[in-house]
């Protein structure tokens, strides 16, 4: 395992974030198998969200959490305030921040979030209200880092001069979408969401800030993973889920990534999902990718993504930047 640095949490926080959208206590077995594996790894960080599974995602968890006796090596990261579906209807105030948290607490267990994110963000509530929210969540001693999910970063920026002048906890982590796939059109349930693939204003902010981006959705929810072809249609006998994605990503741009994944993981040696992973952890500021590996196999090709080294000309290469000669790997004969 590799791992970075957040300020709060120190350096050894996991370059890869576990994803618990898989986690239930329907099927304890799958999540103690994705976690064991994960955590044997050296990986800590789990993402969790109280609307995961509504709620059964977290007591999986913490189920998990229990048997093991983990809590001393894990970066917990809570998510609240989520709208209510499918009217999207505001719960961005103090009292449901505060209280999603207080939910998570007793679902996991965890005693405390070692980071709390609110899963959207709601631009018609002025950052002052949010901010406060946050700075009680740190000031009870149920959070120690806080951050938002999906904000701009007009909003990221503006509650953080709020901060810094009332003396309140700044957010200090930000989770966008991030990914080497640029999407067409946000998936149905992704309302709200916001990403920074293509962003280029975004990007640069991120890189000249330097705050750390959890980024979700890192391999474009299995584009990279081959299951699907150009214009495929419901009588290819892709899944719904896969349907919806190939809608998302089906652009010439994104079939020429998908390609150049290829022509790199030949000269590599590892699978081109593996590439794509590797792209997002090689970007100019600090990222954690979070990973939503269905099986075990599928966490450990994530693991080798943590092997690759990408030039800053392969990644721009990746990206469709500029074109570079592909380099063999040291040693390769």
């Amino acid at each position: 395992m590799k791992y970075g640095t957040i300020r709060g949490l120190g350096d050894r926080v996991s370059r890869l974030i576990l994803g618990s959208m898989v986690f239930h206590t329907n099927n304890q077995e799958l999540t103690n198998d994705l976690l064991d594996t994960f955590h044997g790894a050296g990986g800590n960080a789990v993402d969790l969200a109280n609307v995961y599974g509504r709620g059964a995602s977290e007591a999986a968890f913490g189920a998990w959490l229990k048997t093991r006796g983990t809590r001393k090596d894990m970066i917990v990261m809570a998510k609240g305030a989520h709208p209510v579906e499918p009217e999207l209807i505001s719960r961005m105030t103090p009292e449901h921040i505060v209280g999603d948290l207080n939910i998570a607490l007793e679902r996991t267990g965890a005693g405390y979030a070692d980071m709390y994110v609110l899963h959207k963000d709601d631009e018609k509530v002025p950052v002052n209200v949010i901010v406060d929210g946050l700075d009680a969540c740190v000031r009870s001693g149920k959070a120690k880092v806080v951050g938002g999910s999906s904000w701009s970063t007009a909003r990221l920026g503006a509650a953080n001069a709020y901060a810094a002048v009332t003396g309140k906890v700044p957010l200090s982590v930000s989770s966008p979408n991030h990914s080497l796939a640029v999407m067409n059109e946000y998936m149905y349930g992704w309302a709200g969401c916001l990403s920074l693939a293509g962003d280029v204003a975004a990007l640069a902010w991120y890189t000249q800030t330097q705050m750390p981006v959890l980024a979700w959705s890192s391999q474009a929810r299995g584009f990279f993973s081959g299951r699907m072809t150009r214009g495929a249609g419901p009588e290819s006998g892709l899944s719904v889920h896969d349907l919806m994605v190939l809608r998302t990503y089906d652009d010439p741009k994104n079939w020429a990534r998908l390609a150049r994944t290829h022509r790199m993981a030949e000269k590599k040696g590892c699978t081109n999902t593996q590439i794509a992973l590797a792209w997002v952890l090689h970007q100019p500021f600090p990222v954690f990718a979070l990973i939503g590996p269905r099986t075990v196999p599928e966490l450990n090709d994530c693991f080798g993504a943590l092997e690759i080294e990408l030039t800053p000309e392969e990644v721009a290469w990746l990206n469709l930047e500029e074109p570079v000669e592909i380099r063999e790997p040291v040693g390769a004969r």
